[in-house]
């Protein structure tokens, strides 16, 4: 008898989780509860560890088509000083492929040309899951940092944290040529490729409120910092605090419940890896109960695999934030000189 599951969530690790266990030879189906995706344009960075995720998935030949490398990214002083590059290269010799980026739009094309005949059911919303382990061998958790599965599976222990910081994030109509990061005292402000003849952009400042006071904070900062702000619409601009969810969850399973993605392990954006980790939840949740008939078995395996890596990424990314954050910043930009030569 066929195995059925059903993903709350439609994001990339519901998604991703979706084809995984429609490959397995799950009939599987998707409950969203918005009424159509979400179709902002930020850009997500995907590790050649997650490319190869997508790979497995069948997914990777269509977000390539549509991705670009990231290359030769530094860490700036607000005068245009460099202070390290990103380990890129380094990245790309180990992995035999660069690090990509890709429109996030484009990579939610790229998992629904891939879900076949899942049925993907928009304005649905999900407050428990008892009535959806009594239709399907398996629920899947992938409804974001504020996860009602979660909280009907594991309580309340666990939630979403703020951590005192809000992220804009916008995209301008040309292309800069020069990306990575900026930190300043108490600021910061990121620039990547994200299609031909465009870059993304992200920043943070206290007390920037609004579109006006966010390009006073970065007035003075190097080129193109400056005209990336004053070039973008800001009706065009993101604005959201930042969160992580918090304490760490104890498992990412709960009887035939298994959560993927920012369900169990949210964490700020400063590693770039929230997209890569929901990538790599959903193909090894798809790989473990295709591998293994016993469903318990399998999820332990699952939530084996699994949440000590995330929950060390999710650590290694408040870290930096707390890192990028800190004042002074003689003492943090000497050890970035020194480690990231």
């Amino acid at each position: 008898m066929t195995k059925t599951a059903v993903i709350v969530g439609a994001g990339v690790g519901g998604l991703a989780a979706a084809i995984g266990l429609r490959r397995a030879g799950w009939r599987a189906s998707v409950l969203e509860r918005r009424a159509e995706l979400e179709r902002y344009g930020t850009a997500f960075g995907i590790h050649p560890t997650a490319q190869a995720a997508l790979d497995r998935l069948g997914v990777g030949e269509a977000m390539r088509a549509r991705a670009v490398p990231y290359r030769d990214a530094r860490i700036r002083r607000p005068d245009g000083e460099p202070l390290g590059r990103l380990p890129l290269e380094r990245i790309e010799r180990r992995a035999g492929r660069p690090e990509l980026l890709i429109s996030r739009p484009y990579l939610l094309d790229a998992l629904l040309g891939a879900l076949g005949d899942v049925p993907l059911r928009f304005g649905t919303a999900v407050t428990g899951v008892r009535e959806l382990l009594d239709g399907h061998d398996l629920v899947v958790g992938a409804d974001g940092i504020g996860s009602a599965v979660r909280q009907a599976v594991l309580g309340r222990r666990s939630g979403p944290r703020r951590v005192g910081s809000v992220v804009w994030i916008g995209i301008a109509g040309f292309d800069t040529g020069a990306y990575g990061e900026t930190w300043g005292e108490g600021r910061m402000f990121g620039m990547t490729p994200i299609e031909p003849g465009r870059t993304n952009w992200y920043a943070t400042a206290p007390r920037a409120d609004t579109a006006d006071e966010l390009r006073a904070a970065f007035r003075d900062w190097h080129d193109p910092i400056p005209r990336l702000l004053a070039e973008t619409d800001p009706a065009t601009w993101i604005r959201y605090e930042m969160r992580h969810l918090y304490p760490a969850l104890p498992s990412f399973v709960a009887g035939r419940v298994a959560l993927v993605g920012d369900a169990a392990h949210a964490m700020t954006p400063n590693l770039g890896q929230g997209a890569c980790t929901a990538i790599l939840d959903a193909e090894a949740l798809a790989r473990h109960v295709a591998g293994e008939p016993d469903l318990p078995r399998a999820l332990r395996a699952y939530d084996a695999e699994r949440r000590r890596s995330a929950q060390r990424v999710a650590f290694g990314s408040r870290t930096l934030h707390r890192f990028i954050s800190s004042r002074p910043t003689l003492l943090r930009d000497s050890l970035v000189r020194l480690t990231l030569r």
